[in-house]
């Protein structure tokens, strides 16, 4: 399982998670910028201009929690893409990889307390993206509480414990 790693020796702590995906930079970039492709993966519906330094809205689909702002930060396709998700800043970096590609995902925040909590669902949203990418409609049987919970349990165990301070969001 390809899990994420933690860098907390500079302000913003940050985890970084790299997937190898046997689909083209353009068909990864489609899977992380077109809204009918986010529904399937991301968190929150993404509402706002797809250009730098555009205000963005994000909005829970079935009321998970409260809607929040952000801004486009980077948006070069098909390679590059930032946003200011709330107090986060999330950067995807799409290369080529053979006949697919690699996607290097990185989520800096000020909160480390909550790194564990975090990684865990950024790991699920990512099994959720290379599911989606390869047409799949489930992930080994599990349910997504389920699987946050199993990964979960990894990363607190894998943190310092000052990583891990935060439980679970509301409903896991």
């Amino acid at each position: 399982m390809n899990y994420g790693e933690l860098h907390s020796a500079n302000d913003p702590w940050r985890v970084t998670f790299s997937r190898r995906l046997a689909h083209t930079p353009e068909h990864v970039w489609e899977a992380i910028t077109e809204p009918e492709h986010l529904d399937a993966w991301f968190p929150t519906r993404i509402v706002g201009d797809r250009a730098a330094g555009a205000p963005m809205r994000f909005e829970f689909r079935n009321g998970e929690g409260d809607d929040f702002e952000g801004e486009m930060l980077v948006f070069e396709p098909p390679r590059q893409l930032a946003l200011r998700w709330g107090d986060e800043v999330v950067r995807f970096d799409i290369r080529p990889d053979g006949d697919g590609s690699v996607l290097d995902v990185d989520v800096s925040f000020d909160d480390k307390g909550k790194a564990a909590r975090d990684a865990a669902g950024w790991h699920v949203c990512l099994d959720n993206l290379g599911a989606h990418l390869d047409d799949a409609s489930t992930l080994d049987g599990q349910d997504e509480k389920n699987r946050w919970k199993s990964v979960h349990e990894h990363y607190v165990s894998m943190f310092p414990a000052e990583a891990a301070t935060i439980g679970p969001p509301e409903g896991m």
